[in-house]
């Protein structure tokens, strides 16, 4: 009978065979066994095509026949390495090939599983054998690696590591120091980036195309930057606002510091909130309101308004008022130096009067200014008068506010710093001016709008 091999090369010698030579055969089948067993060896790759592995039968030195296999050579694409069918055996497969190509380790033929080793990789695989036309390729992997007591790792790379859920990186004491939790399906996460002489390195999220990065105290506990050597400084990346809120701006009110040269800082509350400081709220720019009582004016010197203290009853007040004629253009006079918050715009009012007598015609008053600077002639014309109409109350000396009227124009271009004159009159004459008697003027509340957050 003739001697037979295995898939890996090794020579079975038949009872009685080999006669003189059984001592030399069997020293081949050592050498084979022990290549087999931990031998190592290099197998070039190339682009010509893939590389088939095939068996030596009872010699050494087949490329299959060794426990680790490192490829090498140069790749512009994946190639294959084939062995046997019937291989049955684990290796260490080694891809040193340059052009950061993948080497793919499978059977010579069948639709098994074949096991892809990446450029500057190990993998553990085994030669499954498992199927006599489809056998499989199996990754083993490097599996899990318990080591006891302390170690040391010195240059080492980890790709990809996985720490359990909970699981913790200690301090030099062994000390948790950095703990990390999971979440199922997560998708989104942190990078940390180093940086260049001069420039920060970079804690950032990752994932989806807008993620927020969330710094979580615990309890009541507080969120610190800084030292707590120097003054700490919360700055934006470039050259943008940086914007405050709350619960990620659900009904918040926002502080704004705008980036640029003489930016604002611009505190906005929610719906009816105010801005406060030290629980008082913020003065801030917007309209305002002047009072101007009856005493503060004069009639004018062609057809004025007549002044008058009526008393109501003794120890009660009395009334200062201009009496407005109820069948005569009447008109009285002041002036104010305005603001110089003011933002120079036009201006509304508000009449407060009280009816001479229990008629409740419609009464008409109107407006109107002229703003005059330094040097300028005080022999100027009024600017266009606005109107409003309020209806008598019907009953003497109660006290009547008119509605706000239509915005005034200032006539003279005002500007800060100059003296504004009002002309108020009864316009007694228009076909709406129904009332019948005097209208005593109080006096009217202006309405203007302030662009600045005072007078300097």
């Amino acid at each position: 009978m003739a001697s037979t091999y295995t898939p890996l090369g090794v020579e079975l010698q038949a009872t009685g065979e080999n006669a003189g030579t059984w001592g030399t055969k069997t020293n081949t089948n050592l050498q084979i066994i022990e290549q087999i067993s931990g031998g190592f060896t290099q197998q070039a790759v190339s682009d010509s095509g893939d590389t088939d592995l095939s068996v030596s039968d009872g010699s050494t030195g087949a490329t299959l026949s060794h426990r680790m296999i490192e490829f090498t050579g140069s790749l512009t694409s994946g190639r294959n390495v084939t062995i046997p069918i019937d291989v049955q055996t684990f290796y260490f497969l080694k891809n040193s090939t340059s052009g950061s190509q993948n080497v793919t380790f499978k059977y010579v033929s069948g639709s098994g599983d074949s096991v892809a080793v990446a450029p500057a990789t190990t993998k553990i695989v085994f030669a499954a054998a498992n199927d006599g036309t489809n056998p499989d390729i199996v990754d083993i992997g490097m599996g899990d690696v318990t080591l006891t007591g302390s170690q040391t790792l010195t240059n080492k790379t980890l790709t990809a590591p996985k720490i359990a859920d909970a699981g913790f990186i200690a301090d030099a004491n062994g000390n948790e120091q950095i703990i990390f939790q999971t979440t199922a399906s997560a998708v989104n996460e942190l990078e940390v980036t180093n940086a260049a002489t001069g420039n920060p390195p970079i804690l950032g999220a990752s994932g989806e195309s807008n993620v927020d990065v969330h710094i979580k105290p615990k309890g009541s506990g507080e969120t610190r930057i800084g030292t707590g050597a120097a003054a700490a400084t919360l700055t934006t990346s470039g050259a943008h606002d940086l914007v405050l809120d709350t619960n990620s701006g659900t009904n918040s009110g926002t502080i704004t510091i705008t980036d640029g040269t003489n930016g604002n800082i611009n505190i906005a509350p929610n719906g009816d909130g105010v801005a406060q400081v030290g629980g008082a709220a913020i003065k801030v720019a917007g309209k305002e309101t002047i009072w101007v009582p009856a005493a503060a004016m004069y009639g004018a010197t062609t057809n004025p308004a007549d002044a008058q203290q009526v008393e109501t009853t003794a120890t009660r007040p009395d009334m200062k008022v201009l009496d407005f004629d109820a069948s005569t253009d009447e008109f009285a006079q002041f002036s104010i130096a305005m603001p110089k918050s003011w933002n120079e715009g036009t201006i509304t009012y508000q009449v407060y009067w009280t009816p001479g007598s229990t008629n409740t015609g419609d009464c008409i008053f109107g407006l109107q200014a002229v703003a005059c600077a330094d040097n300028d002639t005080i022999d100027v014309a009024y600017g266009t008068a606005v109107t409003v109409t309020d209806a008598g109350i019907g009953t003497v000396e109660d006290q009547q506010i008119s509605s706000e009227s239509g915005a005034v124009t200032v006539a003279g271009s005002p500007a800060a710093g100059e003296l504004t004159y009002f002309q108020l009159y009864r316009d007694a004459n228009a076909g709406g001016d129904t009332f019948s008697a005097d209208a005593r003027v109080l006096g009217i509340k202006i309405f203007f709008t302030t662009d600045a957050a005072n007078d300097a």
